[in-house]
């Protein structure tokens, strides 16, 4: 999708739409009720009088993802204009922003409109955050999952022009930070988008190395020998029930100028696709467990983002890719397995593997020299169960570390929740056996899972991002499809944008 600035007034934009945003500027009345202030958030005249009699109809309210689409309007050389409902304006931010420009994507798109024109709300987000977030947005809506579809319409928007006022070249540079932003969120859509016998550990190894010779990045991808001589017995144990064989990649980002003491170390689970094991699970919805890999596609993206963008920052990558399969092979529950720190692990459940190969990542991270490490991993239904499939459940051992975290959040606008991390829960992962249990009781179920992942991340400052529930758009939204969403990505760019020397 080709993207461009327009500096023109809009109104005089010659496009096929103009969309504009429609903000609520209603208060609270008597009773707590409010009656809708429409306003098109537009300086140029021409274009707040072409919407004049529709809003004069009390038609069009502002409410959220609202659309009105007017054809011919008066005063304007677009053939259409679209009227984007943005909610209150009180509460408009550029998070707000970005999801609308993925509203008027998919909307437009679904009626053959292959161009079109936004005009920058002039309110109180920042012109380049506002341009980037509409960028961002845009390549996020033109995203659609039904690749195999013998029918399949060719329904994309192949190019947005934002009509801004500002300094240009800093919007200039606003667009490109958010078209690698967007490009690289949806490069990480796409690898967990595809069917595990289309993208298996291999596979996901040789689209990494692909990716890594296209934006200059370093990458290694090793097989099991490299496990057995690294002594990985977590990951191993994992992917020794599938024919497949594993792969361990690494990407390194290595830019002259960089601090040298501060190596950041992110850490992706890749399982390709979870049968459960021996634990196996119940068939309704495994199809889904094509997407177990989200986590270290998130990373893979994120290396492709940070690349382009150049912070004077180091930063490794590892993703632990495999499947986790039932077979004569497979580890079984009662099992002990040995991690690459030299913890024992008893296997109590098979299906609770992905902490498994995490251990080792974290702790070869370590090994590599990583002062701060995150990782991202679809883990646990039970984030699910905590925080339904909107907010990511968040975890942290540090909270300087943390806190840095939480404003790159709060900048990227993606919804998170931070969750405790107490000793008390230390006691649900004990063994009898062995030095840790894999598993624990049902209450907890995602802080048990993060207890186990701190234990490989001892000292070393550590966040851990559980995306189960929010990795996978479970139906259609006005602004994104149903689908992979690729979620973590602008959170995790900001963060280590912010470490930049």
């Amino acid at each position: 999708m080709n993207t461009n600035l327009s500096f023109s007034v809009a109104s005089q934009v010659e496009t096929d739409c103009l969309v504009v945003v429609v903000l609520d500027q209603s208060e609270k009345g008597q009773g707590g009720k409010d009656k809708p202030a429409p306003v098109v958030v537009a300086s140029d005249g021409a274009v707040r009088d072409a919407a004049k009699d529709v809003i004069a109809t009390g038609e069009v309210t502002g409410k959220i993802f609202e659309t009105t689409l007017l054809h011919r309007p008066a005063g304007l050389k677009a053939k259409r204009l679209l009227l984007l409902g943005g909610g209150k304006a009180k509460t408009f931010s550029a998070a707000e922003l970005l999801k609308l420009a993925g509203a008027a994507v998919r909307t437009l798109k679904s009626k053959s409109i292959r161009s079109f024109a936004f005009a920058l709300p002039e309110t109180g987000v920042a012109a380049p955050d506002g341009v980037r977030a509409i960028v961002e947005g845009g390549f996020v809506g033109n995203f659609d999952p039904d690749y195999y579809k013998s029918d399949r319409k060719d329904q994309k928007i192949d190019a947005v022009t934002i009509v801004a006022k500002g300094d240009q070249k800093a919007l200039e540079d606003a667009l490109q930070t958010g078209r690698t932003i967007g490009e690289s969120q949806n490069f990480t859509r796409d690898l967990v988008n595809e069917p595990s016998n289309r993208m298996t550990p291999t596979i996901l190894g040789e689209r990494a190395k692909k990716m890594a010779a296209e934006v200059g990045l370093n990458c290694e991808v090793h097989g099991a020998d490299k496990l057995k001589e690294l002594k990985m017995g977590a990951f191993w144990g994992v992917a020794q029930g599938s024919d497949e064989p594993p792969a361990l990649i690494i990407l390194r980002y290595e830019p002259e100028g960089a601090a040298k003491d501060v190596h950041l170390g992110l850490v992706g689970k890749g399982i390709t696709f979870d049968t459960g094991g021996i634990s196996i699970k119940p068939a309704d919805g495994m199809e889904k467990m094509k997407y177990d890999m989200a986590g270290g596609a998130t990373m893979i993206g994120v290396m492709r983002a940070i690349a382009l963008l150049k912070p004077k920052v180091r930063v490794t990558a590892i993703i632990l890719a495999t499947e986790n399969m039932p077979s004569g092979k497979a580890q079984k529950p009662g099992d002990v397995q040995i991690a690459m720190s030299g913890k024992s692990i008893e296997i109590i459940n098979t299906d609770a593997e992905g902490r498994l190969v995490l251990a080792d990542g974290l702790c070869y991270a370590r090994q590599l020299g990583c002062t701060h490490l995150v990782d991202a991993a679809t883990l646990t239904g039970a984030v699910v169960v905590a925080l339904g499939y909107v907010n990511v459940g968040v975890f942290a051992n540090d909270n300087p570390m943390y806190e840095r975290f939480a404003k790159a959040n709060q900048q990227a606008g993606e919804q998170m929740w931070r969750l405790p991390l107490d000793d008390d829960y230390k006691e649900n992962i004990k063994s009898s056996i062995a030095d840790i249990a894999n598993a624990g009781p049902r209450h907890g179920g995602a802080i048990n899972a993060a207890m186990f992942l701190k234990e490989f991340a001892e000292d070393t400052p550590w966040i851990h991002l559980d995306i189960a529930g929010t990795a996978w758009m479970e139906e259609n939204k006005p602004w994104i499809a149903k689908g992979p969403s690729g979620v973590a990505l602008r959170s995790l760019v900001e963060f280590v944008q912010g470490w930049s020397a």
